[in-house]
């Protein structure tokens, strides 16, 4: 009797290993519960709600003129103004919407380009050379990407007061150009994707450290490149306090900048609520073509940021 409690104790350890890999095979892990994912599904449907409830709020206000706007429910359309409205921002003050714009671009452009080419080159230097107060550097880096930008706005009103820069372009690209978080992400670029063996064969080939980095390691980074474009361009257009502090004409604010001097006008008078709202989803339309056009950069950079 033990004898044969023993040949099929063997029997059903064999049957459970197998029921495992059959399992493991199939699944890849223990599957959730369905309370688990009824639950997990009504938080991602309440977040995406609360994410696209301010921009459907858009949509529908830039469709009703001025009477809709406070007579008809703000969540459904009522009627199609909305030609009308974008005309009406053309024409306002010679088309001052369209030079906001144009220079959101231009400060989104080239403050950003500047930010990622510096965070690139620093965080590469902090990656693959050695050299004393490496580590203290990079924790310096790491702190100063905790402080919020609003705290630095009027410091730097005050030293480029000093210098003569304030209202002019230079006052808000200079700020744009250092960014501490993507000198961090520079460095987990760059120890992810450049191998130390590749530099040495530049050097041994006869490169020196600047080709090096334009030819061969700027390439090996592009991706993450694109990433840290993306999250500086972004940062930089929806930037409110440093132009507010800076620029004082209005042919060289920014779009959000803009909008802002409308709200306090519509304060005063109700007929500017359209153009504020019509003005507000106008802005948002290039954010939404750049993050379209480059998503695919954004999940694989996103990605090899998260793997380091």
């Amino acid at each position: 009797m033990s004898a044969i409690t023993k040949a099929a104790a063997p029997s059903r350890a064999a049957r459970g290993a197998r029921a495992t890999e059959g399992s493991g095979a199939s699944g890849g892990g223990v599957r959730p519960t369905r309370r688990a994912m009824v639950l997990t599904t009504g938080l991602l449907v309440v977040f995406l709600l609360y994410s696209l409830a301010p921009t459907w709020f858009l949509l529908v206000a830039s469709t009703k003129n001025q009477t809709d706007l406070y007579s008809t429910f703000g969540l459904w359309f009522s009627s199609n103004h909305l030609a009308d409205n974008i005309q009406g921002i053309w024409d306002y003050h010679d088309g001052v919407f369209l030079r906001w714009i144009w220079n959101s671009v231009l400060y989104s452009t080239v403050g950003a380009a500047g930010a990622t080419l510096i965070s690139l080159a620093a965080g590469y230097g902090l990656s693959k050379f050695e050299f004393r107060g490496r580590g203290a550097m990079f924790a310096t880096v790491v702190g100063a990407s905790l402080l919020p930008s609003t705290l630095l706005a009027f410091p730097l009103y005050l030293v480029f007061a000093e210098a003569g820069l304030t209202n002019t372009i230079w006052s808000v690209l200079i700020p744009y150009f250092i960014n501490p978080f993507g000198v961090y992400l520079g460095k987990v670029y760059a120890d992810s994707s450049v191998p130390t063996e590749l530099m040495e064969a530049a050097r041994l080939d006869g490169a020196g450290e600047v080709r090096i980095f334009f030819a061969v390691s700027l390439r090996l980074m592009r991706t993450g490149g694109i990433t840290i474009f993306m999250l500086d361009f972004i940062n930089i257009w929806n930037n409110f306090f440093l132009p507010l502090f800076m620029l004082n004409g209005e042919r060289t604010f920014p779009v959000t900048l803009g909008l802002f001097s409308w709200v306090q006008q519509a304060q005063q008078s109700r007929d500017m609520n359209t153009l504020v709202l019509t003005g507000s989803l106008l802005s948002i339309v290039p954010l939404a073509v750049f993050m379209f056009a480059l998503q695919r950069y954004w999940r694989s950079g996103i990605l090899m940021g998260s793997l380091k």
